[in-house]
């Protein structure tokens, strides 16, 4: 019995290092091992589900969750997870009502407030995913994935001075997150102040020269402040690290119609 249990023991040692280093085939492989001889090992499943989640078998999560919401019905973790397997098959309301019972078994869960509000967000109810993203981060004021998420909203609905404020607290807090100054320069373009904009792009390009999303942002604001050479140059540089999508972007921008007479822009974006 002992080295059974000491077995076990070294199992989910490797597997959750499997799972740190980012290999869940390998790991899922050592928690059915475990599970073989303990079917009721809560960690295995419940990181088994989360190994699964990650390489799509999401119908299989589910399994592994359930059986884990048998054995404990107020798993909120499991319950949690289960609704996001089920959202990526496409299966909104399984999913939803996945968040309401985790939330319901436990109220101080934050995650499933803030799935919640980014399925809500993603049906286009973003007034009420404002609201589960609020709760997200009373539940949890630490975490700045609510705090971020709400950014986006705002910058959806055009609300760019919250936006920014959102994007703001995050960066303060979290000065590694660089998503966060990202949006935090792409709101003050929104307000027309490119000039700190282009101030935080280039110190995202200190570190990210080569990040087509970053220069392009910045060659929008150039040309916002009628630097076309310099927005001209830089757009070049982005079309040649991803042509489709900034192509895209630029035939679409209303900062770029005051070039659709310039032959090096028309020929660039193949307008």
């Amino acid at each position: 019995m002992f080295d059974s249990k000491k077995d076990d023991e070294d199992l989910m040692y490797n597997a959750m290092s499997l799972m740190e280093k980012n290999q869940p085939k390998g790991a899922i492989v050592l928690f059915n091992k475990i599970l073989k001889s303990n079917p009721k090992n809560t960690t295995a499943l419940y990181n088994k589900g989360l190994a699964l989640n990650q390489i799509k078998k999401y119908s299989d999560a589910i399994t592994c969750f359930y059986l884990l919401e048998e054995i404990n019905p107020k798993d909120a973790a499991a319950i949690n997870n289960m609704g996001i397997a089920m959202a990526e098959m496409g299966n909104i309301q399984g999913a939803s009502e996945c968040y309401d019972k985790a939330i319901s078994v436990d109220p101080k869960y934050g995650p499933s407030y803030f799935n919640k509000g980014v399925l809500l967000d993603k049906l286009q109810d973003h007034e009420e995913a404002l609201e589960f993203l609020d709760k997200a981060i009373s539940v949890d004021p630490r975490k700045p994935n609510a705090q971020f998420y709400k950014g986006i909203i705002f910058g959806k609905l055009k609300r760019h001075e919250e936006a920014l404020n959102c994007f703001e607290n995050v960066y303060k807090r979290n000065p590694s997150h660089m998503d966060a100054l990202f949006h935090k320069g792409i709101e003050l373009a929104e307000l027309e102040n490119h000039q700190k904009a282009i101030e935080i792009f280039d110190q995202i390009l200190a570190k990210y020269s080569d990040n087509a999303n970053i220069i392009y942002a910045k060659s929008r604001s150039k040309s916002a402040l009628g630097e076309f050479p310099e927005s001209l140059e830089l757009l070049k540089r982005a079309i040649t690290l991803n042509p489709k999508m900034i192509r895209s972007w630029a035939k679409e921008e209303k900062i770029f119609e005051r070039l659709h007479s310039n032959e090096q822009f028309r020929k660039m974006v193949k307008l």
